[in-house]
């Protein structure tokens, strides 16, 4: 079989890391690269490097990878579209959801591919997380909770942490839970002396009753990636930094201390860290599309699971302006 033919729009920080995987991504080959600014760090090795889309898609592209600024997102994909191309965006979809909508109507429309770069699925310890609970090794699942902070990223420009970190969150927990949110509240902060706010924290609510809880920013000195999920059988910790996937077990061993019973409710059982392949998520997330572009089962983040994303996102925010909980249609 023939080599897949792939593109790439952006060599910011992110581009360079998928040009890195395309260009050594079995039974693909990156033929071209578009970004108006040229290969400044070399980024694109053996592959052609042009100015505009314009120029990239006549390169006969089979798929294209997008990872340029989100408020471009809708009118380069499609671009993409009309030309026939199967394509993957970077997270968000879109800056909105009737933006998001129109990209997935145009793909949905063509036949075509269309994947959002939701890259928190494919890392490790999150798959071992989500197999786990579908296995029922949980029971019932109570509370999931997400730690996202760190220092600002200067790369960002066009959206804030609810649009850009935040989203990681949001599909991370619908996906991980198998559950469509139904409300959040949440609150925002400017601290930094920008647009877009800098802080965000979410209480929302599953389909299931599940109760989640957000705390992202890009305040912190230290950063944090942590996914905790707590059910009736104990709590799993997913670490997306290291990959590692820890298991605290309710104790069946009675606490005689009668005070310390009391105050804990639960009782501390066994601690099991859990050893399994920690493959590179982005090489997965590029193997997953492109078997998808190729008509194989791949479980891809698709479009219109993006624009569910950003639409949870929008009412995070419409939250935070309202001061009141928002539903959230599905």
């Amino acid at each position: 079989m023939s080599e897949l033919r792939a593109g790439l729009i952006g060599l910011g920080m992110m581009g360079r890391n998928h040009a890195r995987v395309l260009g050594s991504l079995d039974g693909v080959r990156l033929v071209g690269v578009a970004d108006p600014l040229g290969d400044r760090h070399g980024a694109a090795g053996a592959a052609q490097v042009v100015s505009s889309l314009d120029a990239l898609i006549e390169l006969s592209l089979d798929y294209c990878v997008v990872a340029v600024p989100t408020a471009l997102h809708e009118d380069v994909g499609l671009q993409l579209a009309d030309a026939g191309v199967h394509v993957m965006i970077e997270k968000p979809l879109a800056p909105s959801v009737v933006s998001a909508q129109r990209l997935v109507d145009a793909f949905e429309k063509q036949g075509l591919v269309g994947g959002v770069g939701h890259i928190e699925r494919y890392n490790p310890s999150l798959q071992q997380l989500r197999t786990r609970l579908a296995h029922g090794d949980l029971g019932a699942v109570y509370q999931i909770v997400t730690r996202r902070q760190g220092p600002f990223p200067g790369r960002i420009q066009d959206v804030g942490v609810v649009k850009d970190l935040g989203t990681h969150d949001i599909d991370l927990t619908a996906w991980v839970a198998q559950q469509p949110f139904t409300s959040v509240s949440a609150r925002t902060a400017h601290k930094s002396g920008r647009e877009h706010e800098d802080l965000v924290a979410v209480v929302g609510q599953l389909a299931d009753g599940t109760v989640t809880s957000h705390l992202v920013n890009w305040l912190s000195p230290m950063k944090e990636r942590v996914t905790i999920v707590t059910g009736e059988r104990g709590a799993f910790v997913a670490d997306t930094l290291t990959a590692d996937l820890t298991f605290y077990s309710n104790g069946s061993v009675p606490t005689e201390w009668v005070t310390i019973a009391d105050f804990r409710g639960v009782s501390e059982g066994d601690m099991i860290r859990y050893a399994f392949k920690k493959p590179e998520p982005l090489r997965t997330e590029h193997e997953v599309f492109r078997d998808s572009v190729l008509g194989r089962s791949a479980d891809i983040v698709t479009m219109r699971q993006g624009m569910s994303t950003v639409g949870v996102a929008e009412a995070v925010l419409e939250s935070a302006q309202t001061g009141r909980t928002v539903r959230i249609r599905s």
